[in-house]
């Protein structure tokens, strides 16, 4: 498979405690935090292109412009889904989405690189 315009992707999970603004440190509710959906929406971007990463390769966040327009409690199953909209060289952009089982919880793009995984490591680790 190749990194081509259309790839989609989608996962779910189930809204716990633990993912709740209240927890992660983003809010003082028991609500779904918004990290928590970036994360989400992330993994569907992920998804979207796993079986098109050549060995060696991975991808790397390294923009987001979401919105996070409605509240969910814990309990109720969410889900992300990306498209892959645009490829530029070693960068993707997809449009992402999310939601609960009441509908829209949020939406944006997000952008990916394209890097040598092993590469990517070693100049992280340089800062130490």
């Amino acid at each position: 498979m190749e990194l081509e315009v259309g790839l989609k992707g989608k996962v779910s999970s189930t809204v716990e405690r633990e993912d709740t603004a209240n927890e992660v440190g983003s809010g003082n509710l028991l609500v779904y935090a918004t990290p928590c959906m970036v994360a989400l929406m992330e993994g569907a971007a992920c998804e979207a292109i796993a079986d098109a990463i050549p060995e060696g390769k991975t991808s790397v966040g390294i923009e987001l412009n979401i919105s996070h327009v409605s509240a969910t409690p814990v309990g109720l199953d969410v889900y992300a889904e990306a498209e892959l909209t645009a490829v530029d060289k070693n960068i993707l952009t997809f449009k992402v989405s999310a939601y609960d089982e009441a509908g829209l919880i949020g939406d944006g793009i997000h952008k990916r690189a394209i890097v040598t995984s092993q590469k990517f490591l070693e100049k992280t680790y340089e800062k130490l």
